[in-house]
């Protein structure tokens, strides 16, 4: 039996807190098939079924700090559409974090997910920034986006977060936390970005 986005979203809730974080880091989002194509989609009661991609967005908070990570999934065996997207935003995450490092400007990294992203001809798909500050707060300065001002510098922690997002199909969305560096940046979220459960 498929759980829904809401029990899906109580068992990881439940796990952060069994791992031993003292909760979450924000509330978590479940959006599955048409749902996953809101962003900050809250989990409702819909049963998660085959073919769906499932867009899981979660955090925990430890020792007063804030995590951030995304992972999509698809039951099942994705049609060619979910296929693409899920191909497409994982090239473009690894482009945002390829881009990451010291002195870098925030637009460059921002740059660097959405030209893949335009290229699949999903410019219009792709429609929040690609990222921000983690640390005590869950949203911190710097915002990595196409309108930000900000220079990332070594030490700080950022997350790269593309996503597609199609009304009607579903939502693709891969996200890292990283720590930059002076050479390029490395993720603290190792979870596996593959597309099947």
């Amino acid at each position: 039996e498929r759980p829904t986005e809401r029990a899906f979203a109580l068992e990881l809730d439940t796990a952060i807190r069994r791992f031993g974080a003292s909760g979450n880091s924000f509330p978590t989002i479940v959006g599955s098939g048409p749902n996953g194509a809101l962003p900050h989609m809250s989990p409702t009661d819909r049963v998660i079924d085959d073919g769906d991609l499932v867009v899981i967005d979660f955090g925990a908070l430890v020792d007063g700090y804030c995590s951030d990570m995304t992972r999509t999934l698809c039951v099942g065996e994705p049609d060619a559409t979910s296929a693409r997207m899920l191909s497409v935003v994982l090239e473009a995450q690894a482009a945002g974090v390829a881009r990451a490092a010291a002195g870098v400007p925030a637009t460059e990294i921002d740059a660097a997910c959405r030209e893949i992203i335009a290229e699949a001809g999903w410019a219009d798909a792709f429609i929040h920034g690609t990222g921000h500050g983690v640390g005590l707060d869950i949203h911190e300065a710097p915002r990595v986006a196409g309108t930000s001002d900000a220079v990332v510098a070594a030490g700080e922690i950022i997350t790269v977060e593309p996503g597609v997002y199609l009304p009607g199909h579903g939502g693709v969305r891969i996200e890292d936390t990283l720590v930059v560096l002076d050479d390029g940046a490395r993720a603290l979220t190792h979870t596996d970005k593959r597309t099947a459960p």
